[in-house]
Order: C-alpha cells, then sequence, then structure tokens
C-alpha cells in the first residue's frame, strides 16, 4: 500500500505543476489586462501631389543630401590632400621597416583630420560663399553650384601639373581651355589625383633615403665582422627609430606635408 500511494503522489505531481503553470499565466494575463497601454507610435510613408515649389525644393535637398553621402568617400579621396597624405605615411612605414606600427586605424586617422585641417579655407569659403547663401534663399541653385567650383577649382589646380591636365584635355578630344576658368572639373579631377600620386611618391623616394643609408651600414659593418647570418633588419631598426625620433620625424613630416598644399 505505501508504494501505490507513492506511485499515485508521483503520477499526481505533473497534473499539480501543470495546474501551477496555467494559474501562473492567467494571473499574468489578468494583470497585463488591467495594466496601463502605451501608445506606440507608427510610421508612415506617403507619396503625395506637391502643392507649393518649397515642398518640391525640400524634397531635392534630401535627394542630393543622400547623393553627397553616397559619394562622400570618392570625394574625399580624390578632391581633397587624402591621397597624398595616406600614400606618403605607408611610404614612411615601409622606409622605418615596422609592417605594423602604426596601426592602419591610427595611420588613416591622422591623414583624415589632417585633410580637414588642410582643406578647412576651402570648405569655409564654399560654405560662406555658395551653401549657406543657398539655404537662406539668397541665390539659386545653379548660382551656388558656380560660387562652390570656385574655391575648389582654386585648391585643385594649385596643386595640379599642367601636363597632366593637358593629357586628360587631349585623351577627351575637347578644345583647349583659355582660361583657368574653362577647364572642367571632369578634367581637372583626374588630373589632380595622378600629380598627388606622383608627389606622394616623389616625397616616399626622399624618405626612403636615410633609412636606406642606414641599412646598407649595417649590412657592411656585419658583414666585415663575418656575423652573415644575422639580419641586417633586426640590427638597424632600433637605430632608424632612434633617429627618427631625435630628428621628430612626425612633426617634419606633418608640417612639410601642410605646407607642400600652399593653402
Amino acid at each position: 500500500m505505501p508504494k501505490q500511494l507513492s506511485m499515485n503522489r508521483l503520477c499526481m505531481r505533473p497534473a499539480r505543476v501543470l495546474l501551477l503553470v496555467a494559474l501562473f499565466l492567467l494571473i499574468i494575463a489578468h494583470g497585463s489586462a488591467l495594466a496601463v497601454t502605451f501608445p506606440i507610435p507608427s510610421l508612415e510613408l506617403n507619396v503625395t501631389t506637391a502643392t507649393e515649389p518649397e515642398e518640391v525644393a525640400v524634397v531635392l535637398e534630401i535627394i542630393a543630401l543622400l547623393t553627397v553621402i553616397t559619394l562622400a568617400p570618392a570625394i574625399l579621396i580624390l578632391m581633397t590632400p587624402f591621397t597624398r597624405l595616406i600614400v606618403v605615411f605607408h611610404f614612411l612605414r615601409q622606409a622605418i621597416g615596422i609592417q605594423s606600427s602604426p596601426p592602419n586605424q591610427v595611420i588613416v586617422g591622422l591623414a583624415l583630420f589632417m585633410t580637414f585641417f588642410i582643406i578647412k579655407p576651402v570648405a569655409l569659403d564654399v560654405y560662406n560663399n555658395a551653401l549657406n547663401p543657398y539655404l537662406e534663399r539668397n541665390i539659386s541653385y545653379e548660382t551656388a553650384f558656380e560660387e562652390a567650383q570656385k574655391p575648389i577649382r582654386k585648391f585643385l589646380l594649385l596643386n595640379t601639373r599642367e601636363k597632366d591636365i593637358a593629357l586628360f584635355v587631349k585623351e577627351a578630344d575637347m578644345k583647349k581651355p583659355e582660361t583657368r576658368a574653362d577647364i572642367s572639373l571632369l578634367v581637372l579631377i583626374p588630373a589632380y589625383v595622378i600629380s598627388e600620386l606622383k608627389t606622394a611618391f616623389i616625397i616616399g623616394f626622399v624618405l626612403y633615403i636615410p633609412f636606406l643609408v642606414i641599412d646598407m651600414v649595417v649590412a657592411s659593418v656585419l658583414l666585415a665582422m663575418g656575423m652573415m647570418m644575422l639580419p641586417p633588419v633586426m640590427i638597424s631598426l632600433p637605430f632608424k627609430l632612434m633617429l627618427f625620433v631625435l630628428v621628430d620625424g612626425w612633426h617634419l613630416i606633418c608640417g612639410s606635408l601642410i605646407k607642400s598644399f600652399g593653402v
């Protein structure tokens, strides 16, 4: 009999558990029904017919802003000093012989903020003469676009070689521009890019020379001492770092790069 009673109790336990779970769910449901309901905001997107010109202008501004945000990486790389800066910093790291220090994030971040610093006068000129008057409805879109091109064109022409411009003018089969204002941005931008690459490679070559001399001196000393199995890079790297720190290399390179743009 005791065994039978214990078996009955064991069989009744799952039923009690299910009953308690059901009672708990009923309590929660009853409490949630009595609780205060919070309104959930809804989002609706409607396409309606514009009744005023201002509504069309706002839509066009939003489309233009989205387009600029999409093309922002290309604009940053191709029309700013970013290209020269990032290439020079890469050559510097290769010349010293350290592959992962400073990290890529530091190099890109430094080049990015130096780009903002160098391009600040041009950006302020565009804002004061083109963007701000257009947002205040003082000038039209065409006038704002023309005014915005002037400081950008001046900056690009200041750092672009004439033979690079002539190359793209010839390849585009265009009439030779009589003045600088007649040069199209479609010609000026690629000419500026290859000019920046050439300048960056020249600076990179100049940076390589002192570190190459250290490598050659260290290799010659090790060869004279008969230590041919010892990698020269292992010995020359501390001397390169010491030379770079003693001459305050980052200060010299960053200052020279800023002055090289002539802004």
